[in-house]
């Protein structure tokens, strides 16, 4: 493993750091900065470690995420000595249906893949670090006028009243345009999955830090990094009881969730029970109660027909338990 470089900035390159890369961090904040940065090697005049505030106007809820650029995320690998960067392109899943104002591209997910040499065998392996558009791509209401209107506020240095942008009529849903994410959409979501190849490899050196693209999102709603996770939640959460046009659901092999648009739902559902055994579809069932019933609501004749195939199932449960 290679050594980390020393941090060798002067006492005056350093109040340089504060007032300019590090310019919203307070006293403390910009400490915990700089060990971070001396920690990691990092070179803030690079670009190789950013210091991003969250909150700033909420004393309560301010906070400082640590951002390691892709410059900085793969000096630190390399110092690691077992890194070997991707061979191959990220693999992308696109659905043109998805196409729109949110999603230019119809990008559903990228998956990279890193290299990671085993300390026992000597031998690489893949270590996959996969991003989803939807968890990760900064959304924002978006219209074609805007206007400025007082919040009954006012700053604390200045008096002056403070201001809130406002959209003029109809709003719309949009690819936040401020940043990179409308012009290079492939490039942002695949740097969210090199982190995630970088954490799930190399722990030691990656839990904690995050690239900037994972946080656009994050930095629009004005939440911190782990607000960001339970954010998302919240969003999958809000599907199940908001009436939006899909619903959250589990599968066997993993049972992970998955949101299911609600006029799919029940060809789903029912390929899953026709290649499932009895046991495995009475499991199915009992975990999505809540899904179901939200699938009764939207769609009663298709729930009726589903109930009818979920009896069925257990009919034939019962019957082989009173064979055996």
């Amino acid at each position: 493993m290679n050594a980390i470089a020393p941090f060798a900035h002067s006492s005056r390159q350093i109040a340089l750091i504060q007032n300019t890369v590090a310019k919203d961090c307070n006293a403390g904040e910009f400490d915990l900065f700089i060990e971070v940065a001396r920690a990691k090697g990092l070179d803030p005049f690079l670009g190789q470690i950013i210091p991003m505030i969250f909150s700033k106007d909420d004393a309560k809820k301010r906070k400082m995420t640590i951002i390691i650029s892709r410059d900085g995320q793969r000096v630190i690998a390399q110092r690691c000595g077992d890194y070997r960067p991707a061979s191959k392109p990220p693999v992308y899943e696109l659905d043109t249906e998805l196409k729109g104002s949110t999603n230019p591209q119809g990008i559903v997910s990228v998956t990279t893949y890193l290299w990671k040499r085993d300390p026992k065998t000597t031998q690489w392996f893949e270590v996959a670090g996969q991003a989803y558009w939807e968890e990760f791509a900064p959304i924002k209401t978006g219209a074609d006028e805007y206007e400025w209107v007082d919040t009954g506020e006012v700053w604390e240095d200045s008096g002056k009243p403070k201001k809130m942008k406002k959209p003029v009529g109809d709003t719309r849903l949009m690819l936040d345009d401020s940043g990179n994410w409308c012009r290079m959409p492939r490039l942002m979501i695949a740097k969210c999955a090199e982190m995630q190849a970088l954490r799930a490899g190399w722990p030691e050196q990656f839990t904690g830090l995050y690239d900037e693209a994972e946080l656009d999102r994050a930095k629009m709603l004005d939440l911190t990094a782990s607000e960001i996770v339970e954010h998302e939640r919240e969003e999958n959460r809000l599907k199940l009881i908001a009436g939006n046009d899909a619903i959250t659901v589990t599968w066997g092999d993993g049972w992970v969730l998955e949101n299911v648009p609600v006029g799919k739902f029940f060809d789903r559902a029912e390929q899953f029970i026709n290649e499932s055994d009895a046991a495995t579809v009475a499991k199915w069932a009992d975990a999505n109660r809540d899904p179901l019933r939200t699938f009764w609501a939207k769609s009663p004749t298709d729930a009726l027909e589903l109930k009818k195939l979920i009896e069925a199932a257990a009919k034939r449960r019962a019957m082989q338990s009173e064979a055996a």
